[in-house]
Parts: C-alpha cells; sequence; structure tokens
C-alpha cells in the first residue's frame, strides 16, 4: 500500500501545484516543489523499489528500503513549506540532505542488486542508478546554494535540469521501455540493446543540458542534440511495432507514448528557451501538461491494479486497468494539447490538462474501494 499512497499522493500534489496560483499568491518554486518535491521524486523513488528486483530477478525489496521514498516524501513536504511560507534557509539545507540520505542509500541498494543479479542485470537498472546520480547532484547544488550566493542563480538552474531531464527524464524513458511492451502484451527483443546502447547519450545530454543552463548555454544545445538520439530512436521503434496499440482509444499504451511525445516536445521547447524564444513558464507548463500528467496516470494506471492486489492476475486486474485507463487515448491528445496551448500563451489551456488528470484519481479511489470491500 506504500506505492499505492505515493500514487494517490502524486496525484494530489499535481493538482494542488495546478489549483495553487487561482487560490494564494504563493511564489512559484511552491507550486513547482509541490509537484516535484513532495509528488514525483518519491513516486519514482517508490516505483524503483518495484522495478529493480524485476529488472535483476532478485527477492522483494526489504520493508527499510521501501520506507526510503517515504523519507524522501518527508523531504519533499519540508522543501514546499520552506517556499510556501518563507521559512529560513536551514529549513531548505535540512530537506536537502534528508533526500540526499534517502537517495543515496536507494542508489546503494540498487547496485548490491545489480551485483548480485541472476546472470547481466537488465540495462534498465542502470538507466535508475544514473537518474539517481543526477538527483545526488541536483541535491548537492541546493546545499552548495547558500555556500557560493554568487553562484546562486546558476546552481538554481543546474538543479533544476539536472531533475528533469536527469532524474525524472532518465527514469522515465527508461520505464517507459519496459513498460510499453507490458502493456501492449508484446515483448520488444531490442529494448535491452537499445537501453544499453543509449544510455551515454541520454546521461551526457543531460549532463551538458544542466551545465549550459547554469553557465554556458552553447553545452545545452550539444545536450539537447545527444538526448534526441535515444527518444528518437524509441520512438521509431514504437511506431513501427505498436502502432495499433498507441492510437487505440482506451488502455494504458497512448498515455505511454503520449508521455514520449512530451519529452520530444519538452526538450525542443527547452532549446528554444534557451534561444531566447520562449519563456520559461509556458516552457514548464508543457514539461507538466504534456509529459507528466501522462506518464503518471499512464503508468499507473498499468501498475496500479498489481499494487492494490501483488500476486496472480486476475478478472478484477483486467477491469481495473479497463476501468483506470478508460478514454486514455482522448486524454492523451488532451495533455499533449494542453501544453503546447499553453506554450503557445493560451493560459486557458490549463484546463484541459486538469479534464484530463482529474479522471485517473477518481477512478483510482474507485478501484481501491472496491478493492478493500472485495
Amino acid at each position: 500500500m506504500n506505492l499505492v499512497f505515493l500514487v494517490l499522493s502524486a496525484m494530489l500534489a499535481m493538482v494542488g501545484a495546478w489549483l495553487l496560483p487561482l487560490v494564494g499568491d504563493l511564489q512559484r518554486a511552491a507550486h513547482v516543489h509541490l509537484a516535484f518535491a513532495l509528488g514525483v521524486m518519491p513516486l519514482i523513488m517508490g516505483a524503483m523499489t518495484h522495478f529493480v528486483p524485476v529488472l535483476t530477478r532478485t527477492g522483494a525489496a526489504a520493508r527499510q528500503v521501501q520506507l526510503l521514498a517515504g523519507l524522501a516524501w518527508q523531504a519533499g513536504v519540508l522543501a514546499t513549506a520552506f517556499f510556501a511560507f518563507s521559512l529560513p534557509p536551514s529549513v531548505r539545507l535540512f530537506a536537502a540532505l534528508l533526500a540526499v540520505l534517502a537517495v543515496a542509500r536507494l542508489a546503494g541498494w540498487q547496485w548490491m542488486r545489480a551485483r548480485a543479479a541472476l546472470g547481466s542485470p537488465h540495462p534498465g537498472v542502470y538507466w535508475y542508478l544514473a537518474a539517481l546520480f543526477c538527483l545526488l547532484l541536483a541535491l548537492l547544488a541546493v546545499a552548495g546554494m547558500d555556500a557560493w550566493p554568487a553562484q546562486y542563480l546558476a546552481l538554481k538552474r543546474l538543479h533544476l535540469h539536472l531533475n528533469l531531464f536527469g532524474f525524472v527524464g532518465l527514469s522515465a524513458v527508461g520505464t517507459l521501455q519496459v513498460l510499453l511492451p507490458t502493456a501492449a502484451g508484446q515483448p520488444d527483443p531490442q529494448v535491452a540493446a537499445r537501453l544499453r546502447g543509449d544510455l551515454p547519450a541520454a546521461l551526457g545530454g543531460t549532463l551538458l543540458i544542466a551545465l549550459g543552463a547554469a553557465w554556458l548555454p552553447l553545452l545545452s544545445a550539444l545536450g539537447l542534440l545527444l538526448w534526441l538520439v535515444p527518444v528518437g530512436r524509441l520512438g521509431v521503434a514504437w511506431l513501427a511495432r505498436y502502432r495499433s496499440g498507441i492510437f487505440q482509444r482506451h488502455g494504458a499504451m497512448p498515455l505511454l507514448a503520449a508521455a514520449l511525445a512530451g519529452v520530444v516536445l519538452s526538450l525542443l521547447a527547452g532549446g528554444a528557451h534557451g534561444a531566447g524564444w520562449l519563456d520559461s513558464t509556458g516552457v514548464a507548463h508543457l514539461f507538466v501538461f504534456s509529459f507528466l500528467f501522462p506518464l503518471v496516470s499512464g503508468a499507473a494506471g498499468q501498475l496500479l491494479p498489481l499494487w492494490f492486489r501483488p500476486g496472480r492476475q486476475t478478472e478484477w486486474h483486467d477491469w481495473a486497468r479497463c476501468r483506470l485507463t478508460f478514454a486514455a487515448g482522448f486524454r492523451a491528445l488532451l495533455f499533449l494539447a494542453a501544453g503546447l496551448l499553453v506554450l503557445a500563451g493560451f493560459r486557458w489551456a490549463a484546463w484541459l490538462a486538469l479534464a484530463a488528470l482529474l479522471p485517473f484519481p477518481l477512478a483510482a479511489l474507485g478501484v481501491l474501494w472496491r478493492a478493500r470491500r472485495a
């Protein structure tokens, strides 16, 4: 139930981040940290504790490892409160160090599981390790903001891009390559080779984008080109193998494919922002609406029934997935349209993203209620 809590918490955090500007005049960092630090970061870390044993063919994570995502969630609460209530800088530093502790412990556990794998571990594990490495650097940048105030803005940009394209981007793309074939019920025989070959470009692109955003913009352009290689290869492979499932009306596949499209759009918009053609607010909304919203709702729509009732898959699991991913094709289009329209300056399009998102937490609560009563 820890993973179920993290999914529902992430959904509520993202809806809350959407609503905050309507009910209060808080600085934008409060909205961002509500969605990312309190919602997305703990959810991704929790999902890793589910996927890593599968990818390494080892036993389930111990209870103390599963609780690391909860420790990160507490750090997210503190970080959000720091910006929402203008708390002392020591609160932000403590939150960052608390998250560092959780991330370092989780990375160490993943490394030991990779070493103990039956045979060679699935290369997706190394995408997770790379993602945690980026998150660790991003958190250490927070600690450096007070130590080197002259570099505050640069470290803030470094922190942001290491989180977006490093931690979230690497985790998401690594997971999508395994999750969409699972949702399709049709394995992808090229996934391991693609993950193995594309990680250097994705990680190198992330580091160049972050360093360029902080200090040398030309590096960001090079990083953007590097990142487009793995997502472009993945998109071509999916269209060749899963086209009919991607464009269906229901199921997780349309949402997962929309999340990949959202990654590509976010990378292109990030490059345009670096060139001074787009404002940061529009790019941030594109990332959230066209990438994060379909990613979380699509992945959770596929995985929540398994987390509700682990073990043998039954007709109930099929019913729950149908309920959670109903009209997913239409919702995926709404997510992409909302991100692009807000990027173009049509702020009212944020309502489209909310309309596409809300059916999922409502359906999840219904499924949870039925699962607990059965």
